[in-house]
């Protein structure tokens, strides 16, 4: 469990999950991380201790943390949404209350989903460079207090010339922002942001073309939103694997909403199946 977690109210969570567990007469060790740098060392420890499965308390930084681990142990992944938003959580259908989704996992039905792979780090949901990694290190700087500063990052050099290769093809683009998705992204209507499916094996790749800073602001605004999924002006790529190469020594890439910085150029590629998470029960087609 993550204590730093969107929701809070950690304690009575893992309350609730120990007696969950009772009632069910199902073995479980709750380990709770004050910071996220303690999880992975948590959960590489419980591996090494020959844990049959990893559940990840907490939200989508939660999650891509885990899910590397479990990839590497070979044993399943599940996940309890106590994050902000929980976008992994949601596209799988897992119930976002507590109670459904500790049942999801001990009803013990598993599928292989795809990660995203970008030199070496893995990513569950969505990858990006350019001025989003800015602002959200400016959101856990500022919090709350700082929309001004967050805009205002995109007054300081916001774009990037980049060099995409994808099939031995490049394409030459100056752009402020780079979205690369774990498998596709509906772009339109209500459920803008949202996947139809995790297991098509392709990066969804997607290039914002900006004519001009009143573009930037328009962006600055639908991320702040978390509307990123509605943003119109972007070249889009379906591919398995992709190079993003640009002129400097190092680069903030966002993975799942953490920033990372990793040196150019950018090797990604899809990783189909590989990883195993507890989901709900596929339905039953209805009779007839």
């Amino acid at each position: 469990m993550n204590a730093g977690s969107g929701r809070g109210g950690v304690v009575e969570a893992a309350r609730r999950i120990e007696t969950l567990l009772a009632e069910a007469g199902r073995p479980g060790r709750i380990v709770l991380a004050r910071h996220g740098r303690d999880i992975r060392p948590a959960a590489e420890r419980a591996v090494t201790q020959g844990t049959a499965g990893l559940v990840a308390a907490g939200g989508d930084g939660t999650v891509n943390t885990l899910a590397g681990v479990a990839i590497d142990a070979g044993i399943p992944l599940g996940v309890l949404p106590q994050g902000t938003l929980n976008h992994f959580a949601k596209d799988l259908g897992i119930p976002t209350d507590l109670d459904g989704a500790l049942g999801v996992v001990l009803a013990g039905h598993t599928r292989r989903v795809d990660v995203g792979e970008v030199s070496g780090r893995i990513f569950v949901n969505n990858s990006s460079l350019g001025v989003y990694p800015r602002i959200v290190r400016l959101r856990e700087r500022y919090g709350a207090r700082g929309p001004g500063k967050w805009l205002a990052v995109l007054r300081r050099h916001p774009f990037a010339a980049v060099r995409l290769v994808a099939n031995g093809e490049p394409l030459l683009r100056r752009t402020p922002f780079v979205f690369v998705g774990n498998n596709e992204y509906r772009m339109e209507g209500l459920r803008a942001g949202t996947r139809e499916t995790l297991d098509r094996g392709v990066l969804a790749i997607y290039v914002m073309n900006a004519s001009g800073r009143r573009s930037l602001v328009w962006l600055g605004l639908q991320i702040l939103l978390g509307r990123t999924g509605q943003l119109q002006e972007l070249d889009t790529f379906l591919l398995d694997e992709a190079t993003i190469e640009l002129k400097r020594s190092a680069v903030g890439v966002a993975l799942d909403g953490e920033v990372a910085e990793l040196r150019p150029p950018l090797v990604y590629r899809s990783r189909p199946g590989a990883l195993q998470v507890f989901v709900p029960p596929a339905e039953e087609p209805a009779p007839g």
